[in-house]
């Protein structure tokens, strides 16, 4: 079973029977993000919602990629923040720089940058512009943790480090069920709710493990409309998901660098059946038309690719943001985990070649 969202090989109790501490894991991250306030919230989604309100971007005008996760659309909404869509880059997913300037207006007062599928986009000129028209910057890094970035002042710097404000979503690079960070320049004082336990919470813990994850997609509805649930009550992440993570950091370079290899061997391989991903992502991910039939046909192969954010947010006038349509339609994210071998990789390549006739 070849599934894309994170996953245990084997699960282990190990994260869960050693000592634990929040300001030990919090002085890991210190040398990731430096200088940098951490506070650790339940999802991505509440560490945005954190974010909006400690940057006081109520009631103004945001510019955001068209191409985005639909999870923004009820918090732009309850915020009353209007969002400016740019287009995106069908080479690596993510806004338009240069199309920024020409969205300002009076009333912006924030860019979200969006670092898709790991893809760094080109902060120093985002922050040039940032500086220039004094609006604040919030890093989108749900898939990107880990990524570095050529910082002009003092080399590489990791993703994150950018902006007034960054989030992270910890389901989306690491097994676990829920968790989120924000990463901020100033200190925030958020009075955050106590975690709360859900069926859905059962429901992603099983879909950890591969075997029970194909058991659950037989019941999965297929979502073909933007979710319109109200966004929740911003709470803290739960000490079993910071557990995990913690775990996870022990060893943070050698996974992130096993998968760095990985990637590379895919990329190589899908290059030769004429498929390209671009370079420097944590997620193997290209535009392939007939998306939706090759996503059908691949679970005959016990390989279930995903179609994340086959709905644009906004829906342009005939002949707008095409790329950010193209992209919807067509973007297919392979399987990949970092205990995969180059053997489960060729098989996943040859299962797509076959379909792909």
């Amino acid at each position: 079973m070849y599934f894309t969202h994170p996953q245990f090989k084997k699960f282990t109790l190990k994260p869960f029977l050693r000592g634990f501490s929040e300001i030990e894991l919090k002085n890991k991250l210190n040398k990731l993000f430096p200088n940098r306030y951490i506070v650790f919230t339940d999802s991505g989604r509440s560490a945005f919602q954190v974010a909006i309100k400690e940057l006081n971007l109520e009631n103004s005008e945001m510019i955001v990629p068209a191409y985005i996760c639909d999870i923004f659309k009820p918090i732009f909404e309850c915020c009353n923040i209007k969002p400016i869509y740019i287009d995106v880059d069908l080479k690596t997913f993510n806004l338009q720089s240069d199309e920024i300037e020409k969205a300002i207006t009076p009333n912006t007062k924030s860019i979200l940058v969006c670092h898709t599928y790991g893809y760094p986009n080109d902060m120093n000129k985002i922050k040039e512009l940032a500086k220039k028209y004094n609006l604040k910057i919030i890093e989108d890094c749900a898939r990107a943790f880990g990524i570095k970035y050529p910082s002009t002042s003092s080399g590489q710097a990791y993703l994150g480090n950018f902006g007034d404000c960054s989030i992270f979503s910890l389901p989306k690079f690491l097994p676990a069920t829920s968790g989120g960070i924000l990463v901020s320049k100033k200190p925030i004082d958020a009075k955050l709710s106590k975690p709360e336990l859900k069926f859905k919470t059962l429901i992603k813990f099983i879909r950890l493990f591969p075997l029970l994850a194909a058991i659950t997609e037989e019941f999965r509805i297929k979502e073909n409309t933007i979710k319109t649930i109200k966004p929740g009550i911003p709470r803290t992440a739960s000490k079993q998901s910071l557990r995990v993570f913690s775990w996870y950091l022990d060893n943070f370079e050698e996974q992130f660098n096993r998968r760095n290899e990985l990637i590379r061997y895919f990329k190589q391989g899908l290059e030769k059946i004429n498929i390209y991903i671009p370079e420097q992502t944590t997620y193997v991910s290209a535009l392939i038309p007939n998306r939706d039939e090759l996503l059908d046909k691949s679970r005959k192969h016990n390989i279930y690719c995903s179609r994340t954010w086959h709905n644009p947010l906004y829906s342009p006038p005939a002949g707008g943001l095409p790329n950010t349509q193209k992209a919807a339609e067509q973007i297919i994210n392979f399987p990949l985990q970092n205990w995969f071998t180059k053997k489960d990789i060729d098989k996943i390549i040859s299962c797509i070649s076959e379909e792909m006739g």
